[in-house]
């Protein structure tokens, strides 16, 4: 029995098995690869999507449970008509990634402390940013956050 949901406001029918992570849904399924594959025991934070506005690890979260919810990958944060979201020109301007694998996790994860945190201070971005960057980039996502929140 297909799962209806909103995927970047639009409605979609995943027809996988219901106990298929989110995460491969939407890659193999809808063919939005801009999330990632990272650890697949949601610990890393490549695989982040918005569920219904809360910032999840879609490698542990069966497609069943978003039945009927709303949610945005990384290929729904910018404009529809293509504007980039203020983080993302804000990674741009920061020359935030180097490698960029953790990056589109990164960026929703932001995005969603943004949405709850519109200002948030160094203590609260430390908290809020629990993904897992090899290169070390976190100086330069923290300068982003607070350019994109107009603080820096």
């Amino acid at each position: 029995m297909p799962v209806i949901a909103k995927v970047n406001g639009k409605p979609v029918s995943f027809n996988a098995d219901p106990d298929t992570p989110l995460l491969w849904a939407i890659r193999e399924e809808l063919g939005m690869t801009g999330t990632k594959f990272g650890c697949g025991i949601a610990a890393c934070g490549a695989c982040s999507v918005h569920v219904d506005g809360v910032v999840t690890r879609s490698c542990s979260v069966p497609v069943s449970d978003v039945a009927g919810k709303s949610i945005t990958t990384i290929e729904g944060l910018s404009g529809a008509d293509g504007t980039l979201h203020a983080l993302q020109a804000a990674w741009i301007a920061h020359q935030v990634p180097q490698c960029g694998y953790c990056q589109s996790g990164q960026l929703m994860a932001a995005a969603a402390l943004l949405a709850a945190t519109p200002k948030p201070t160094d203590a609260q971005i430390d908290e809020a940013m629990t993904n897992i960057c090899r290169c070390g980039t976190y100086p330069r996502i923290r300068a982003a956050i607070h350019a994109a929140a107009g603080q820096g």
